[in-house]
């Protein structure tokens, strides 16, 4: 199974900003539709963007002006920039792609709905 894996979270003051990465830990044929989530201790997780291949976008409304969700496909790698960050931002934020294609061991497989550990974001003063 391919393993999507999150990085760029951190500590960071209210209004400010910081950027998500996702990225697949090996070589893949193709990716489809990737998404950022995100998840409050105590709450249930939340989409916060979507992002198609052909790259349509949709996000939360709690987002929308704030965060931007975008690929790279030669990279196969998702971003979310976030902006303008409030405290209520503050959360364990996940990818997903929902189909995965890769070779392995010479066999052509696809992993559907495919999760990242995470990365956590704290905006605090």
């Amino acid at each position: 199974q391919v393993q999507l894996v999150e990085s760029g979270g951190g500590l960071v003051q209210p209004g400010g900003s910081l950027r998500l990465s996702c990225a697949a830990s090996r070589t893949i044929f193709s990716i489809g539709a990737m998404g950022w989530y995100r998840q409050a201790p105590g709450k249930q997780r939340e989409l916060v963007a979507t992002i198609t291949s052909p790259g349509h976008t949709n996000y939360t409304d709690s987002v929308k002006g704030r965060f931007t969700i975008s690929r790279d496909n030669a990279k196969n790698t998702a971003y979310l920039q976030m902006n303008s960050l409030k405290p209520e931002d503050t959360a364990v934020y996940y990818c997903n792609a929902d189909r995965i294609s890769y070779y392995y061991g010479g066999v052509f497989k696809t992993d559907f709905d495919s999760w990242g550990q995470g990365t956590h974001v704290t905006v605090s003063s």
